[in-house]
């Protein structure tokens, strides 16, 4: 039984259990019977299955580790996180992470309008919310108006301009003043795809002469007593702490000489995001755990207040990779197999062959446990020299079509032979032998982070965990995209199993897709963001709740701002005027294409 690095990436959330897989908590339900429930009330295509337990458990544990730092360090900040809603913003998410951290007053960052007006709308009582990114007038008049209906909020300055702006809305309001953050430019870069978001040249941030400026402008207009965090960022997913360690001291100094600069109200340092998850399933690719992590940043900070003669800052954090990514799993359906069609019946063997294709012949039913290698190699050789004598001219189609048929054969019975042998050894044959499965996604819609910077994403099947799998995989999206791939990597290799789509349903689980992937999600083909569900779980049961179908193919064109009447009338035409179709068949067409318009854009794989 293969476990597909479970006890690498899934942090104990998933166990196996016989042939399933099945959520490692309460009543422990498999994924498997909870689709099939799902799909039972005849939803087809992918599902994003989200367990809101899993966004209590990674709150919990991000204060139940700074807690403890704290305590064992006698550390005199207070600790606070908030969650940035880039990361997620969808309803359902938004809605069970601020229910699960009421009690620690759990906060927002907004980086837009929209989501500051979320902030506004949703964000506990008593919890901060913090504003970061580029703002214009109206962004900074929103965040007035904020303060003014007593939240907690926080606008955090990326450039001169938007410091100048907010004094000029403070004399047009003349009112509660919002909380000021100045965001510093770290000089200490980051690591990994998201490097780029610190160092000298990162895209946000104030430079030292920039923050004595920012300095004089708040003293000049009586604003310093408003000044109460800085903030800095040096990257999403730091799979080594050494970083961030640099970085903290450079912001805990920075933090040090501004309040003896003057800014007596300071009080915070924002660390922005970064902690990591493990995605890998082959090796572990984190190298720090949150023990360290949160030991490390306590005991910076400290040691530089202590030698600065200076407050111990509140730390805050915007942990939203680590809060979110668990949350949420992608299910897809596999639709086909493509080597299936491979079959011995499909053989139209002359009588008389071109001698390669008797070689071949004889090696497939020659083939044994001890030379299955030798003959698999030898089957290749033999491929490739029958496509050079096609192209000359010496075999002609069906000989072609008799040579690949009689090559797959030897390919499938060599890996039958050979089941028993470990992973590296069908590893080392893994070139010769993937099998092509197409799987009911858009991988533009569901993972673009893979698409868009290779981000590994854990995959593994819900069922047949009993059985050996076979198959080093390719998987195949839906979409009409030669980049809807993903590829077989030697260094995450997926192996699945052999099954007949047709007799049996074998789906796929993609997990840590809950941060980024729903929001980047493209319209590519038109495929839209999957039905989705919550799953609720008892110590007896689970149940299905909050149940969001997939858009339909009507209301994906009215989103694209076609007019759905003027498409209906005009297939109307189209039916009524069509040379071979009957009057008396023109109401039931129009029916069935109306029926279809309802229906959303993913394979049906459901009778």
């Amino acid at each position: 039984m293969q476990n597909y690095g479970i006890h690498i990436w899934s942090d104990d959330n998933y166990i196996i259990d016989n042939d399933k897989l099945k959520i490692n908590y309460k009543s422990s339900p498999a994924i498997f019977e909870i689709v099939k429930e799902i799909r039972n009330g005849g939803l087809n295509g992918p599902l994003i299955l989200r367990f809101p337990h899993l966004i209590e458990k990674q709150i919990d544990a991000l204060y139940h580790h700074f807690t403890r730092a704290y305590d064992e360090l006698d550390y005199q900040g207070k600790f606070q996180a908030v969650f940035p809603l880039k990361v997620n913003q969808y309803p359902y998410f938004i809605k069970a992470l601020l229910q699960k951290g009421l009690p620690y007053h759990y906060g927002l960052e907004a980086g837009s309008k929209a989501e500051l007006l979320i902030a506004m709308t949703y964000g506990n009582k008593n919890a901060p919310i913090l504003v970061n990114g580029f703002k214009d007038r109206e962004l900074i008049t929103m965040g007035f108006l904020s303060a003014k209906m007593g939240q907690d909020i926080t606008l955090t300055i990326e450039g001169i301009h938007e410091l100048e702006s907010i004094i000029e809305v403070a004399k047009i309001q003349q009112t509660m003043i919002p909380k000021i953050g100045l965001r510093i430019k770290i000089h200490s870069a980051g690591i990994g795809l998201w490097a780029k978001s610190g160092g000298v040249n990162s895209k946000f941030g104030l430079t030292s002469t920039e923050l004595m400026e920012a300095m004089s402008l708040m003293k000049k207009h009586n604003l310093l007593e408003h000044f109460t965090m800085i903030h800095f960022h040096i990257g999403s997913q730091m799979t080594s702490i050494a970083p961030l360690k640099k970085a903290l001291k450079e912001a805990g100094n920075v933090y040090s000489d501004l309040i003896k600069l003057g800014a007596h109200h300071l009080e915070s340092i924002n660390l922005g995001g970064g902690l990591a998850i493990e995605y890998a399933q082959n090796s572990k690719q984190v190298h720090y755990s949150m023990q360290e992590y949160t030991n490390d940043v306590v005991f910076v900070l400290q040691s530089i207040a202590k030698a600065k003669n200076v407050k111990e800052p509140n730390i805050i954090v915007e942990s939203g990779r680590f809060i979110a990514a668990p949350h949420a799993m992608l299910v897809a359906p596999v639709f086909e197999l493509f080597s299936e069609e491979y079959d011995e019946k499909a053989l139209q063997l002359k009588e008389h062959n071109p001698p390669l294709i008797d070689e071949l012949k004889a090696l497939f039913l020659d083939i044994n446990k001890d030379n299955a290698r030798e003959f698999l190699h030898d089957s290749f050789d033999h491929l490739h020299s029958l496509f050079t004598l096609f192209d000359l001219g010496y075999v002609d189609l069906i000989d072609r079509s008799n040579s690949e048929i009689l090559v797959n054969l030897i390919m499938k019975k060599s890996i039958i032979l050979l089941k028993d042998e470990n992973l590296d050894t069908l590893l080392q044959m893994q070139e010769h032998i993937q099998e092509k499965y197409l799987v009911n996604f858009s991988l533009f819609q569901s993972m673009a982070d893979f698409w868009g910077l290779k981000q590994h994403f854990p995959v593994m099947p819900l069922s047949k965990l009993d059985e050996k799998p076979i198959h080093s995989a390719i998987l195949w999206d839906i979409t009409c995209d030669s980049d809807g791939e993903i590829s077989f990597d030697t260094n995450e290799p997926l192996y699945l199993h052999s099954v007949d789509v047709a007799k049996e349903e074998y789906f796929l689980g993609f997990f840590l897709i809950g941060a980024y992937q729903e929001v980047l999600g493209m319209k590519h083909n038109l495929f839209m963001h999957p039905t989705e569900a919550t799953i609720e779980i008892t110590e007896d049961d689970y149940s299905v709740k909050n149940i969001i179908k997939s858009a339909s193919i009507i209301d994906i064109l009215d989103d694209l701002d076609y007019d759905i009447n003027e498409i209906q009338n005009i297939l109307s035409k189209h039916i009524k005027s069509s040379a071979f179709i009957h009057e008396s068949e023109q109401e039931e067409i129009l029916h069935k294409i109306t029926e279809l318009l309802h229906e959303n854009g993913y394979l049906n794989t459901i009778d």
